[in-house]
């Protein structure tokens, strides 16, 4: 790739996300949160009692415009705001006057919106809205203005206008119909991607279990069981070598297994809670008896975080806590209050609506969930691929994270209405509101050693929310707050040079006193949390000579067969 492609795919990984927590727009469509509702009429309410705020804002962007058409604005564009990075915009009179004035009236709605003090949900969608409004209106991505696209013009004779027309007709001709962020040829799992060597050991209804082959000659006793998000595909955890994580704990002398969910359907509609808690119980039973461990520990991301503490909470009380040797969460976010934009948008009729059509259809698309993400960061995952594709005529670039956030899959819809109540009563924080495999989920009876892994560039799972969990479970918690996005956040390899993250020696009760007493760790947090996992993994013993043991046959290579559902 060249350095641009190499910005363009890193800005769209960086704000790639797991799917599965939008979980009311998903079901209704984008567009409700694009039209006008009462968070809006608060909104005009807010303005017409303050109008001293709407006059002097007016008069301050009156002036401004004055300055910029009289040439004597020094307003310009961040240096690092690729959308106008051609030099065009800074040198052309008319095109840095339009950037000039498009800054000044977007910076002017902000200012406004900030101004009127509205509740956090009114103020987090119409956040939304305006981000969403301002990103379409910028000059960049007009094909009149566009220098991008009169030089692509000019350079391939007319070509890239009929490559940008074909690539928008064939996007919009399919969900989730918005620009591709990677050749849909790009990638084949199983030769570019999910290539660690291993074999499914154990398949049922729900999800094949996959065990990697150890390549050290001595292996850490308690092995590692990884537990994906369920709606996208559990190679965000093996994406290209060099670049997954399964390969670098294998490497680091851990037995490491990984569940692969299945793609759900219609028939699968009643799917719970229970149901895929019950699937990690299963996984973690079968993960001990393969590996001959009394412990195993568990990584779980995102969703699939939630169910597993749930599934902790559950084995507190039976008893059966002491299978876990640690637990891990990946930008898990269990304490849902003010979550972020995805807990802004559920309300009572927005998720009654939505588990209504979810229930009718049996499943939630994922790939209306990719394209309400895509809405959540317009300028990386809209924007950036209707300059290069549709202006441009270009392929987008190929990278691996967003070849995964392609594959998307489906949500059952009985798991999907689980997922909403849960969000709606924040039932995880409240001893007893919640049940798994029937019994009461009380995340503060979980006192198993955990590790808590946020982004802090995190827009879907906000890093504040995934830090209060280290005041819900019951054991000491180490922290660590990595650099970048979602997803980015989780593929951090060692190697990186811009790789950082944060921990402090103790768990303030105020993420703001985390970020005081905690100190900057270069590198990747997966060398921290293999060191820390090591000294809570029973010391070494002789690597297992095959894979699978009796009862527990090697059924297919891995990367399996679930993986490949559609």
């Amino acid at each position: 790739m060249s350095e641009r492609e190499e910005d363009l795919a890193a800005d769209a990984a960086d704000a790639a996300g797991g799917l599965d927590l939008l979980l009311t727009d998903a079901a209704l469509g984008i567009t409700r949160r694009l039209r006008p509702d009462s968070s809006l009429l608060r909104l005009a309410a807010g303005l017409a009692r303050r109008p001293r705020l709407v006059t002097r804002a007016a008069v301050r962007l009156g002036t401004e415009l004055g300055q910029i058409a009289a040439g004597q604005s020094a307003i310009a564009a961040a240096p690092r705001d690729r959308r106008f990075a051609d030099p065009a915009w800074r040198d052309n009179p008319v095109l840095r006057r339009g950037v000039q004035a498009y800054l000044a009236a977007g910076q002017t709605a902000e200012d406004l919106l900030a101004g009127i003090e509205l509740d956090w949900r009114d103020d987090t969608r119409l956040r939304f809205l305006l981000a969403n409004v301002i990103a379409a209106a910028a000059p960049s991505n007009n094909p009149v203005l566009s220098p991008a696209g009169w030089k692509a013009l000019i350079d391939t004779g007319g070509g890239s206008v009929v490559r940008g027309l074909r690539a928008l007709t064939a996007d919009l001709a399919s969900a989730p119909r918005v620009p591709s962020m990677v050749p849909p040829d790009a990638f084949v799992v199983g030769q570019d991607l999910a290539v660690t060597p291993g074999g499914v050991v154990y398949s049922c209804e729900q999800f094949e279990l996959i065990q990697y082959q150890p390549v050290t000659e001595t292996v850490y006793r308690y092995p590692l069981l990884i537990v994906p998000p369920m709606i996208n595909k559990y190679y965000i955890t093996d994406l290209a070598p060099g670049r997954s994580m399964a390969e670098f704990f294998v490497a680091a002398g851990h037995q490491v297994f990984v569940m692969s969910w299945r793609n759900p359907d219609a028939r699968h509609r009643d799917w719970n809670l229970d149901t895929y808690g019950g699937a990690v119980v299963r996984a973690l039973d079968a993960v001990r008896e393969i590996s001959g461990a009394a412990k195993a520990s568990v990584c779980a991301l995102c969703s699939g975080g939630i169910v597993t503490s749930m599934v902790a909470a559950h084995l507190s009380v039976t008893g059966e806590l002491t299978k876990l040797a640690s637990l891990c969460l990946g930008v898990t976010v269990l304490d849902q209050a003010r979550a972020g934009t995805a807990g802004a948008m559920i309300d009572e009729e927005t998720a009654a609506a939505a588990m209504a059509v979810s229930q009718a259809r049996g499943y939630l698309d994922g790939r209306a969930l990719a394209e309400v993400f895509a809405w959540l960061r317009p300028d990386d995952l809209i924007w950036n691929y209707w300059v290069n594709n549709y202006l441009q005529g270009r392929p987008p670039p190929a990278f691996d994270i967003l070849s995964w956030n392609a594959d998307t899959t489906r949500l059952p819809a009985a798991l999907h209405h689980d997922f909403i109540k849960l969000a709606q009563a924040n039932a995880l924080t409240v001893p007893g509101a919640a049940t798994m495999l029937g019994s009461p989920v009380d995340l503060s009876k979980v006192d198993t050693e955990a590790y808590v892994i946020a982004g802090a560039a995190d827009h879907l799972c906000p890093w504040e929310s995934c830090y209060r969990t280290t005041g819900l479970l019951g054991g000491p918690v180490r922290f660590v707050l990595s650099t970048s996005g979602h997803i980015a956040a989780l593929v951090n390899p060692p190697g990186n040079p811009k790789a950082s993250f944060r921990t402090a020696p103790s768990n303030p009760a105020d993420p703001a006193g985390f970020l005081s007493e905690s100190a900057v760790v270069p590198g990747s947090w997966w060398s921290d949390y293999s060191g820390w996992l090591a000294e809570r993994s029973g010391g070494r013993k002789r690597s297992p000579r095959t894979l699978g043991r009796k009862g527990y046959p090697v059924l297919y290579a891995a990367p399996g067969t679930y993986v490949h559902d559609r």
